[in-house]
């Protein structure tokens, strides 16, 4: 747990946005604009309430993985590295209009993530669908 760092407090839905990366190259989100941090959000054609639910079972059964919040339309978990405990931030933002699932995944410490947290996503997207 050396390197798991203080929760950020800037997470959650503020009007329907996740919070945004910061400059660094260590974070995506599916409502980021640049192409850097931008990944796109998760799709599902089940009822949104499946859909959270079968995100919650996958999260639950990745390794080093931990809920931290739960609502009717969001998600928030802290996924450890195995190797030195750095700890990211992931959270999910089900969108019922659009029938998509916003994400946001950020390291907490450090400069760049050689795209951890981009290919968490992608592995996530590839075991929903």
């Amino acid at each position: 747990m050396i390197f798991a760092g203080q929760r950020p407090n800037n997470l959650g839905v503020q009007s329907g946005k996740l919070a945004p990366c910061p400059s660094s190259p260590n974070c995506v989100s599916s409502q980021a604009s640049d192409s850097l941090h931008q990944i796109a959000p998760l799709s599902f054609t089940s009822t949104p309430e499946q859909a959270l639910a079968n995100l919650k079972n996958l999260i639950l059964s990745l390794p080093r993985t931990k809920i931290i919040t739960e609502t009717e339309d969001y998600l928030y978990a802290e996924f450890k590295s195995a190797l030195m405990g750095f700890v990211d931030d992931v959270e999910f933002y089900l969108d019922r209009n659009s029938n998509i699932i916003h994400v946001r995944s950020a390291s907490r410490l450090g400069y760049g993530d050689l795209g951890v947290n981009r290919q968490r996503i992608e592995e996530i997207r590839a075991k929903l669908n």
